[in-house]
């Protein structure tokens, strides 16, 4: 009786075969950033469990509720949506880039915390980067504005009127101000391997 050949080939078929690594230099919160990932490795993952800015939580993977939105070059996207190799050459801002260089609350987070806009919190960071996306084009919003703006961002927990409260204050604020948004650290030298360049 012949021998299959297929069954006796050790070499797995290609569709099973390790995927290579992907190099990729990415700027996170002001910090660049060397490293290898799986070209399938979403940019959620990367972020949480490669640089551990886990302020950026997994809601659905889905991109259904949003929570995990994160700045992509001046973009809001849902970073379950994304690849971390399309993040390569970008800069990503999270929530926890928002705060200033001193650790100073972005006016968002501090009208978040005033206006009592989260319960569970879980969506919290997704709708303060949605919130900032929409003031960096709309300094002056309206409630039906913020609302349009934050309707791709779900909470399970409010009946999102103090979210909307929040925003709205955070605008005043901002306004107010009239200086550049925090942008968190200034970038350092990259580093290999996911680690960060000292502050």
């Amino acid at each position: 009786m012949a021998q299959n050949p297929m069954r006796d080939d050790p070499t797995p078929p290609p569709a099973l075969a390790r995927t290579s690594a992907a190099r990729i230099a990415v700027n996170v919160d002001g910090v660049a950033h060397l490293d290898e990932v799986e070209p399938r490795l979403l940019l959620v993952h990367y972020l949480r469990d490669r640089l551990g800015r886990t302020g950026t939580p997994i809601g659905c993977d889905t991109g259904n509720c949003g929570a995990c939105t994160v700045d992509l070059d001046g973009m809001s996207v849902k970073s379950c949506q994304v690849l971390a190799v399309q993040a390569d050459g970008r800069r990503v801002t999270t929530i926890q880039g928002l705060a200033g260089p001193d650790g100073a609350w972005h006016p968002l987070q501090r009208a978040f915390h005033e206006q009592h806009a989260l319960q569970c919190g879980y969506c919290t960071p997704g709708m303060i980067m949605a919130a900032r996306d929409l003031l960096k084009d709309n300094p002056d919003p309206t409630p039906e504005e913020v609302r349009d703006a934050l309707e791709g961002n779900l909470c399970r927990c409010t009946g999102y009127q103090n979210i909307v409260r929040a925003v709205l204050a955070a605008a005043a604020e901002l306004r107010r101000e009239g200086a550049p948004e925090p942008r968190g650290k200034a970038a350092g030298a990259p580093r290999a391997s996911g680690q960060e360049a000292p502050a």
